[in-house]
């Protein structure tokens, strides 16, 4: 029988664990180490590609892990899915008129990716390579998304707000694979951090909870985790309120031990 692990971390990236506006991570280092060190897991949970999170994996030093890509559609090497040719070709059946209100990344040149995104052009180039999801602009009216996001759903298409984006996909969410990834690497705890409406589902399935403050946008509703104590919310934003975060569950987590 497989032992579990001490310790898995499912974390979203942009506004959690990279910086809103320099995609730095180095503020959370210390902690990151200390988790290297007791031999704990890091799973990134992000709306980026699998092109995307390979690399970061690499610097991070995270490659001996899964990653959760494009909003929890697919698992980094999992290939038995709907594909991105089959998510267009759906997008194509919406009608023009609310069709036209929806700029995903596939309708934007890689130039329009580095400029909407602030990534620079490499790294632009890494998110337009989409496997199961389509980010984009919504620039219509809430009714006119109400009608849209009705018109994919009878497509079997869902749509969900991240830090920035309206992504489409044909289902699947951070914490459906997050239950996945648990199945392969059981462990004695999980901790999930996230700042936007789409890590809710993961913060409410791990066993602690962090939302990491983001003063770039909206802060999440009061869950109900929070009453207990099983979901914080972190004071600093980004990864030094990651950072933060971290050290004093991993320092609450010793104590119980």
């Amino acid at each position: 029988m497989q032992e579990p692990l001490p310790l898995v971390v499912f974390s979203d990236l942009d506004g959690t664990l990279l910086d809103h506006d320099s995609y730095s991570w180095q503020a959370a280092v210390p902690a990151l180490d200390r988790l290297a060190e007791m031999g704990a897991a890091v799973v990134l949970a992000s709306s980026k590609t699998a092109l995307e999170i390979t690399v970061l994996q690499q610097k991070m030093g995270l490659s001996n892990w899964p990653a959760i890509v494009e909003n929890g559609a697919g698992l980094l090497g999992q290939n038995d899915l709907p594909t991105y040719g089959d998510l267009r070709a759906a997008l194509d059946r919406i009608p023009d008129d609310l069709r036209q209100k929806f700029r995903g990344f596939g309708d934007m040149s890689v130039e329009e990716i580095a400029e909407i995104t602030g990534l620079p052009q490499a790294d632009a180039a890494r998110a337009a390579e989409r496997m199961f999801s389509e980010p984009g602009i919504w620039s219509g009216t809430d009714a006119e998304r109400g009608e849209f996001e009705t018109a994919l759903a009878d497509l079997g298409v869902s749509a969900r707000y991240g830090g920035r984006f309206l992504t489409l996909s044909f289902g699947g969410t951070k914490a459906d694979q997050m239950a996945e990834v648990l199945s392969r690497y059981p462990a004695r705890h999980t901790v999930a951090l996230g700042d936007a409406p789409n890590d809710i589902e993961m913060l409410e399935a791990a066993e602690f909870g962090v939302i990491v403050a983001n003063p770039h946008r909206a802060a999440l509703p009061p869950l109900a985790a929070e009453r207990t104590g099983r979901i914080i919310r972190t004071k600093e934003a980004g990864p030094s309120g990651w950072n933060r975060a971290m050290m004093d569950l991993l320092d609450r987590l010793e104590t119980k031990a």
